[in-house]
């Protein structure tokens, strides 16, 4: 893939053992992924498969252990904090939920000012690139002296993405990001999240544990069952006709708003799961 912004090669995070006599825990394995200028991988699976923690890894708040994570060609696997600080200009974050990823006691100007203020930006430079971020997600300019507990959940993201827009960054880690909002605010988020894209070129790695959501905004899906890849490809063909039993399990276990076709696929992740079964006892 040529224009790379990520690539993560044979990857594995392990945690120090927890307690006298306990092993260390193995929480990513051999972990390959790649994210292209203006692309979004979508990385899902369901709690505790591994994909936040894979997110982590990139962020540099999860020990690498083997392999290796290069951004803009460069090996950040171990990166000092000092580096993490310069990266910190092409390296963003969404967090899942809006309201505790925004200091409560900060003005929303105070908010969007502080990246700026750390990257050396003058004042008025800094008040020109708030009122340009504001505009890009679709926030009020009388915004910049309210706080985050007077904004509603959806408009609090709105926030946290222009935070992580600030600096123009290359790629945005977005960890769960609309998971804390009703539907109608979500599709509003992702909508956004695709705007932006488009105007920017900026890279998502997206984590979800929702296959509808990744097919919306991805243009490649990856797929993460006990800490390691299971299946990878395009959207359209990991999220509507998977070949592996596990992404097979998470699109049968998807809900639909048709009650028909919701019944259906209930009684097809049931056949599913017999046969899955069958074949392990054969197996054994």
């Amino acid at each position: 893939m040529s224009n790379l912004v990520l690539d993560v090669k044979n990857l594995d995070v392990t945690y120090p053992a927890a307690g006298f006599g306990k092993k260390p825990f193995k929480a990513l394995h051999n972990i390959n992924i790649q994210v292209g200028q203006a692309e979004t991988l979508g990385l899902v699976g369901e709690s505790g498969s591994g994909k936040t923690t894979l997110g982590r890894a990139i962020l540099g708040l999860a020990p690498v252990s083997a392999g290796t994570i290069e951004f803009l060609g460069k090996d950040i696997s171990h990166a000092t904090r000092k580096d993490r600080r310069a990266l910190s200009r092409d390296l963003q974050v969404v967090f899942q939920d809006p309201y505790t990823s925004l200091n409560p006691s900060m003005e929303i100007g105070q908010i969007l000012a502080e990246p700026l203020q750390i990257q050396g930006l003058g004042e008025a430079e800094a008040k020109r690139r708030i009122a340009e971020l504001l505009d890009q997600v679709g926030l009020p300019s009388d915004a910049l002296n309210r706080l985050p507990r007077e904004f509603s959940g959806g408009q609090r993201q709105r926030v946290a993405i222009a935070r992580a827009l600030a600096l123009s960054p290359k790629l945005i880690v977005c960890d769960e990001p609309v998971s804390a909002l009703d539907l109608t605010t979500q599709a509003r988020i992702l909508d956004l999240f695709l705007q932006i894209q488009k105007d920017t070129g900026v890279s998502y790695l997206f984590v979800s544990h929702d296959l509808d959501v990744v097919r919306h905004i991805s243009h490649r899906v990856a797929v993460m069952y006990k800490g390691e890849i299971v299946e990878q490809g395009p959207s359209a063909q990991v999220t509507v006709n998977p070949t592996h039993p596990y992404t097979q399990r998470l699109l049968m276990a998807s809900p639909v708003p048709d009650p028909d076709r919701q019944e259906k696929r209930r009684v097809e992740r049931k056949h599913l799961l017999e046969q899955q079964a069958r074949e392990l006892q054969s197996q054994g």
